[in-house]
């Protein structure tokens, strides 16, 4: 994803920009698919862990309607330049020295502690700092 462009049965495509990926992962089972090497693993930015709805919104989910094509009636709200101007400004935020060793606390406590199987990797280390630039 870095290169901006995927292959796809032999054929490179360019990706539109902005361009993100949502990947899911079924934690139950991986019949079916194959677990990434951990090179690739650390493309993604961040691992989400959702686990089940409270009742409350279990009851929602259960109540609305479930046609998939409802997603079409779902209003924008931000634009290609806002997204745009949003990632200029978020790269124009300088890092203090305060947070820099934060992040690099980070980085070497995951490096150091057995219940990670692989540290953070450089790739790694530099979304964690792009992403702490965009927190308010």
């Amino acid at each position: 994803m870095e290169e901006r462009q995927v292959t796809v049965e032999g054929e490179t495509r360019e990706l539109p920009e902005p361009f993100f990926v949502i990947a899911t992962q079924n934690p139950v089972t991986l019949a079916g698919t194959y677990p990434l090497p951990e090179s690739q693993l650390d493309r993604f930015l961040m691992r989400l862990r959702l686990g089940y709805p409270d009742q409350r919104a279990e009851r929602e989910l259960l109540e609305m309607n479930t046609e998939r094509d409802k997603v079409e009636t779902i209003q924008q709200c931000l634009s290609e330049e806002d997204v745009a101007s949003f990632r200029k400004q978020s790269a124009d935020v300088t890092a203090s020295e305060s947070l820099l060793d934060y992040v690099q606390r980070i980085i070497n406590f995951t490096r150091g502690k057995d219940e990670f199987h692989f540290g953070l990797s450089p790739r790694g280390s530099l979304a964690v700092m792009r992403a702490s630039k965009t927190w308010p």
